[in-house]
């Protein structure tokens, strides 16, 4: 096949050529004209609302190509164009195209002459175009005004987080992010390779279905090769599209397991025909969701391989608010993020992307499962034909290209759009209409999932009680999955997480503020105020700032400062996690999973993530990597108060053996042993190892503790009767020393002469602390090293917080 790379350098222009500029391709155009000085920095200050413009106005991208010989059948290979956009070859329209998630191959044979020829796509605004669309539907269509200021992206098939959310900034960007090539059809195409598994006793069935176009019937050699096997197979082929089958079996297979449960073995499945070749990572693993009724209600589980897996993790959004920012470095940073802190599932939710290729086959190399949302989001949706045939083929093209990966567990129809119909006044006065509307649209996904995927397992919304169940799932805890939003939204103490009991949480999360480094990339000295216009423009959900303060000064004594004031709030998001993440994994099986809100961040902001933008790990992701650990401890309170029970969860397959240390710490650092137990934990088991009076903790005293397990795990933590502005703290006596520890790394000493609690190591200079937000007694040290992300001469400036040091005085 004759390929033409169309990417690169690209001219940029407004439609009215007021504004030039080139436009690297993949990319999108709010970063082009950053870079050529005509808008300035959209994450900066407030210049969010400068930059609004851009995305009100039409744009046009155009490069030449040359083509010596134009005979034959060529066509255009484009993906992930966003969104409405005509294609011109030579001036000739050649594609008309409104949908970021699909592939477009159109035919430009007839437009194409030798020697120069020319592309040009004109973008249409998507704010015009959805206003538009919006005007020529049969009845309105509501959108949420809250997460989103710029209107009428449901219209529209994009990312839905595009046109802002509480946690995103609105720019309703526009460009080309994916592939776009000029090929040459020669006898025929790949079109896609589909895999489903049997499994067996005596090994595994694995089938490829490959899918070909052709313009005129013919005979094609194909090879098929597997696990050391390669097969050639002649093909008839009709024009259009032809199905080949082939099965290779497997004896003795290696099985592919999420992360932490066993081995991510992947094989290589190699498909050719004699213009093309597609390989494609296969791993072997049987999935199932087993939702059987229980006295609760119904369960809500993963069994992969026959064994059931609780699942531990976080939501996942777009890597960044604009794609020319983002990388497979950035992204794959992320998500060692995610697994280096003991996840094994990431939620692909559904206001965002279809993630490219090469996401997937990380995922899959990282044994991360994922829950896959179809994006839609928080809205509602048309439903006219002309919306739902389009959808559909979203549906069948996202299904085919990524049903093979064994990372992806679930697809998912929608988020929260059942909980949707409730929030606007045209459906709450006409529920009827728009629920049945919102049917269409879930049907029209399910079945072109189950025709394109058949094997796929498929859960209609989220949060949902049950297939067909349209009621409130969002605080129903007997069945399906919930999200569980009343802590952080409805402003209820941390406490409130134990008084649901989850089959699956997959939202929940409590927002805190970026990290100082990240904030000083956006905010002058002036703005260093939570109060200031530009940290407000910086918090995208209403009241937020406000609920951050509210619940800080419930729990803790008023910070000394601005940056103190960043560090605390992290602290109570990551104990706000902890505390729902503890109980719901001590409900083990009762609950089987915990998905918090959310794991990165777009841009830089105050939200619910527990990484910063950049990649930093926040105070949450810090404790994330001890409260997910496989085998944890936890002190969970009674709901009478007068005991503390010590909680003890094993995820791993085998028997652990674990020998608690609990100890006393007076509030100038003494430590005092106050008693060890040797407790023993069966496999995917949670147990109570300890139920320890109240009564057993003097007054103005911590619960404190340490672990170790048979099988080489380990970890501490502490428990505060109470509140922590109620300690009378005395002065920790923190101090550190720095010295290289080879390989461009820094070794931290900390050592504390009081009680230290959550102690914490910044830099200006990006990188990863050996271990970060932990205790220290009076007396105790730790050794922290500090690798950098890139390397740096001098050592670094560090920072050091803990509780006490962070309070304003008396």
């Amino acid at each position: 096949m004759t390929v033409i790379d169309l990417s690169g350098s690209w001219q940029l222009a407004s439609a009215d050529g007021e504004h030039r500029a080139m436009m690297p391709i993949p990319g999108d155009v709010h970063t082009a004209l950053k870079s050529a000085g005509i808008i300035p920095a959209p994450y900066f200050g407030r210049n969010e609302d400068a930059v609004q413009w851009v995305a009100h106005t039409d744009w046009v991208i155009e490069r030449r190509f040359v083509l010596d010989d134009p005979d034959g059948s060529w066509y255009l290979d484009i993906t992930y164009l966003d969104t409405v956009a005509i294609v011109f070859v030579n001036d000739v329209p050649v594609l008309s195209a409104d949908n970021c998630f699909r592939r477009y191959r159109p035919d430009v044979s007839s437009a194409l002459r030798p020697g120069e020829n020319t592309i040009r796509i004109h973008f249409h605004s998507n704010i015009a175009a959805g206003a538009d669309r919006q005007a020529h539907q049969p009845f309105y269509i509501p959108y949420s005004t809250a997460n989103c200021p710029i209107p009428n992206g449901n219209m529209l098939r994009k990312p839905q987080c595009h046109f802002g959310w509480d946690w995103n900034i609105a720019l309703a960007p526009l460009g080309l992010y994916g592939a776009i090539a000029l090929r040459k059809l020669d006898t025929a195409r790949i079109e896609q390779v589909v895999t489903t598994q049997r499994h067996h006793n005596d090994g595994v069935e694995l089938y490829v279905a490959l899918t070909l176009y052709a313009g005129e019937p013919g005979i094609l050699p194909v090879h098929f090769s597997f696990n050391g096997e390669r097969v050639r197979l002649d093909c008839g082929i009709d024009a259009g599209t032809t199905t080949i089958h082939h099965v290779f079996e497997i004896k003795n297979p290696r099985l592919w397991w999420p992360a932490g449960s066993g081995e991510q073995a992947l094989y290589e499945l190699v498909v050719e025909i004699p213009a093309e070749t597609v390989v494609r990572q296969i791993g072997l693993r049987r999935v199932e969701l087993l939702t059987d009724p229980d006295n609760a209600g119904s369960r809500f589980a993963f069994r992969i391989n026959g064994r059931e897996i609780f699942c531990r993790g976080a939501n996942w959004i777009p890597a960044d608010a604009l794609f020319s920012l983002t990388s497979p470095e950035k992204t794959g940073d992320l998500l060692r993020s995610a697994v280096d802190a003991n996840m094994n599932m990431i939620r692909v939710w559904g206001g965002g992307f279809y993630e490219q290729d090469w996401f997937y086959d990380l995922c899959d190399r990282l044994g991360l499962m994922i829950w896959q949302d179809f994006q839609f989001a928080c809205n509602l949706y048309p439903s006219a034909p002309d919306f739902l045939e389009n959808v559909e083929a979203e549906v069948d093209y996202q299904a085919r290209r990524l049903v093979s990966h064994p990372s992806i567990v679930l697809w998912c129809g929608d988020n929260e759009l059942v909980g949707a119909l409730n929030w606007f006044k045209e459906s709450l006065e006409n529920r009827d209409r728009y629920l049945v509307s919102y049917d269409r649209l879930n049907r029209v996904i399910e079945q072109a999932l189950k025709t394109a995927a058949p094997e796929a397992i498929w859960w209609p919304s989220s949060p949902a009680s049950g297939y067909l169940d349209y009621g409130d799932a969002w605080h129903a805890d007997g069945s399906g999955d919930m999200h569980y939003w009343s802590v952080w939204h409805e402003n209820k103490p941390f406490s409130d997480y134990r008084s649901v009991r989850p089959r699956f949480c997959s939202e929940f999360g409590f927002q805190s503020y970026t990290s100082l480094p990240v904030i000083e990339t956006y905010a002058a000295q002036k703005d260093m105020n939570i109060a200031s216009p530009v940290m407000e423009h910086h918090q995208k959900n209403a009241g937020g700032n406000e609920r951050i303060a509210g619940t800080m000064f419930r729990n803790f004594r008023f910070p000394k400062d601005f940056a103190n004031f960043v560090y605390l709030s992290q602290v109570q998001q990551g104990l706000a996690i902890k505390t729902a993440v503890d109980y719901w994994r001590s409900l083990k099986p009762h609950c089987m999973g915990t998905l918090y809100w959310q794991l990165n961040d777009t841009w830089p902001v105050a939200s619910w993530s527990s990484l910063d933008y950049g990649g930093s790990w926040k105070v949450l992701h810090y404790m994330a990597r001890r409260f997910f650990q496989p085998v944890a401890v936890a002190a969970i309170p009674s709901e009478d108060g007068k005991n503390i029970r010590i909680s003890l969860v094993n995820d791993t397959p085998e028997d652990v053996t674990v020998t608690i240390n609990l100890s006393l710490l007076t509030l100038n650092g003494e430590r005092s042993p106050l008693q060890s137990i040797e407790a023993v934990c069966t496999p995917d088991a949670a147990v109570t190892a300890l139920t320890l009076p109240v009564s057993d903790i003097p007054e103005g005293l911590i619960l404190a503790w340490s672990f170790t397990v048979s099988n080489g795990m380990g970890e501490e933590g502490h428990h505060v009767l109470g509140t922590y502005k109620a300690l009378e703290l005395e002065p920790s006596g923190l101090k550190f020393s720095v010295s290289p520890a080879g390989d461009g790394a820094f070794d931290l000493l900390v050592q504390a002469r009081g009680l230290a609690l959550f102690v914490l190591i910044e830099s200006g200079t990006a990188g990863r602390y050996s271990d970060n937000a932990f205790d220290l007694a009076a007396g105790e040290s730790r050794r922290i090293t500090f690798t950098p992300a890139a390397p740096v001469g001098a050592a670094p400036q560090f920072r050091i917080y803990d509780l006490y040091s962070c309070q304003a005085a008396g």
